[in-house]
């Protein structure tokens, strides 16, 4: 059976929920749906599904209680004679899922990508039919304040094998060499990511050793902050911001290990896209995060706001190649099977097919 679904964004930016997002997209037309895109003019999914050839419809979602923008939604939806609505934030979730009432869609679905507390219950027990987790600890938390547990599945966030890169160019771009152990971030910039607890942990390490470097890949509302920060603890030479990349596997593959301090993360993405390049990862034990890193399997875990540990781990992977090797080995294999983006598109389709079947029973 072949679908159509429409999914809907109304935040602008492009993080970790965007980008899991744009692989659905692509992924399940690869399976031979018909997916389109309804997001905020000037939305960066939105420029990156009309590059990659689908329709996009682009909708001033001005908040939850646009009565316009439920309009137009609702019109869309009709004319397009949509299977499956899929919502991804908040203000979206509202707009759409009563425009996909209103509609009569098949289906509605929200998938919830973060790790926060619910404000509107609504965009979860009453608007969608179902509700896609991106892990347990999510799926568990929601059903927790009442979403139904029959109505909630976890869909793990898959990821693109990256391409082989022979050579990074990263060293060479930072007037590094070979002998440079290079600790990698992959993350939007924000306070939660927990980039000054990170700097702060591996301020001993730096001290101590001369050819360390922290190399920190992304954007977001606190760079003039780290800029200024890093500045005053007098690591610019040390800490390397690169702002916003599209080459993330050259960056991954020109880095000796990965390491994210965040506060709170549903999943962790970054860690997984770490992981498949290869490379050993050190996380914080948050949420969804132990889903991902196995203690002493494929990365080690700290607790959250840490330093101390923080500190203890990155000495470990700095000063033992051979350890990182082992994990780098572990988690590449995991990241083929669990979190492969063929799996997260297989369970989407299968779980749209079976939900709907469902409900048709109804």
């Amino acid at each position: 059976m072949t679908l159509k679904i429409l999914h809907t964004e109304s935040s602008t930016g492009w993080g970790g929920q965007e980008h899991r997002t744009f692989k659905e997209l692509v992924s399940l037309r690869e399976r031979g749906h018909a997916l389109e895109v309804a997001c905020r003019p000037g939305a960066r999914l939105g420029d990156r599904a009309e590059e990659a050839g689908f329709t996009v419809h682009r909708i001033g979602i001005r908040g939850g209680a646009d009565l316009k923008a439920v309009w137009k939604l609702h019109r869309l939806l009709r004319r397009g004679r949509f299977d499956v609505v899929n919502t991804h934030s908040g203000h979206d979730s509202l707009v759409a899922g009563l425009a996909g009432r209103l509609a009569g869609t098949p289906l509605i679905v929200r998938t919830r990508h973060l790790a926060l507390a619910v404000t509107s219950l609504a965009t979860y027990k009453w608007l969608p039919h179902k509700v896609v987790a991106v892990s347990d600890w999510v799926r568990r938390y929601l059903v927790s304040v009442g979403v139904p547990e029959q109505d909630a599945v976890t869909v793990y966030t898959g990821i693109v094998p990256p391409p082989p890169v022979e050579r990074s160019t990263l060293r060479d771009e930072l007037g590094l060499t070979e002998d440079d152990i290079l600790i990698g971030t992959v993350a939007i910039l924000r306070f939660e990511k927990g980039h000054k607890e990170l700097i702060d942990a591996a301020i001993p390490l730096l001290a101590e050793r001369p050819k360390v470097h922290l190399v920190f890949a992304g954007d977001g509302p606190i760079y003039d902050r780290l800029v200024a920060y890093i500045g005053e603890k007098g690591l610019s030479d040390r800490v390397h911001l690169l702002g916003l990349r599209r080459d993330i596997p050259n960056v991954l593959a020109g880095i000796d290990f990965f390491a994210l301090a965040t506060w709170q993360e549903a999943l962790g993405t970054s860690y997984i896209e770490a992981m498949a390049a290869g490379r050993a990862v050190i996380g914080t034990a948050v949420d969804g995060v132990p889903e991902v890193i196995q203690d002493g399997v494929n990365g080690l875990l700290v607790p959250a706001k840490d330093e101390a540990a923080l500190t203890r781990a990155l000495y470990t992977l700095a000063d033992d190649p051979e350890l990182r090797r082992r994990f780098g080995a572990a988690g590449l294999e995991i990241t083929r099977t669990r979190f492969s983006v063929a799996t997260m598109a297989a369970e989407m389709e299968a779980f749209y097919l079976r939900s709907l079947a469902e409900r048709h029973g109804r």
